[in-house]
């Protein structure tokens, strides 16, 4: 359990969840530690998805791996998440009014979480004139972390000196 949900989650779904998170939260104040979620998985089985393979590249290799890295290593914490339970993250994104470029990789699992977030803040508001969502046509999730020959810095560079004058 990740602890988001959307208006399909049942309220009952929704509140379990939230005891769930505050009685781990209680363990971890008890235990003087936090029970950790996992980091990326490893070894990595023959048949993960190609978003877990873009992770376990990334994270458990040198090309990103760091000490500190909580996907490198033993994850987050499990309650994390708990006091994002009540927050409606794009409940008033269509109020935002300073610039912003959402990028994304059209390859990436997550690449529908980008173009509802640029949809929910354009629709309806009056501040959609500079809001961009860029698509890196054959980009995963993990592909604009680092690899250089697939960002975009040449739309970054122009969207950023379009919109912060």
């Amino acid at each position: 359990m990740n602890g988001y949900f959307d208006e399909q989650d049942s309220e009952e779904a929704r509140y379990n969840q939230r005891v769930n998170l505050n009685n781990q939260r209680n363990e971890d104040y008890k235990n003087g530690n936090y029970a950790l979620a996992g980091g990326v998985i490893d070894p990595l089985p023959d048949d993960a998805p190609e978003f877990l393979q873009g992770y376990h590249a990334y994270y458990k290799t040198p090309r990103g791996y760091h000490e500190r890295s909580l996907n490198s290593n033993n994850g987050w914490a499990i309650q994390t998440n708990t006091s994002m339970m009540n927050v409606r993250l794009f409940h008033y994104s269509k109020e935002i009014r300073t610039a912003v470029m959402i990028v994304h990789g059209d390859k990436a699992h997550s690449f529908y979480m980008g173009k509802d977030a640029y949809n929910d803040m354009i629709n309806g508001s009056k501040y959609a004139s500079n809001k961009e969502l860029f698509v890196v046509p054959g980009a995963t999730h993990t592909d604009l972390y680092d690899q250089k020959d697939k960002i975009p810095f040449n739309e970054i560079e122009t969207f950023l000196t379009n919109n912060l004058k």
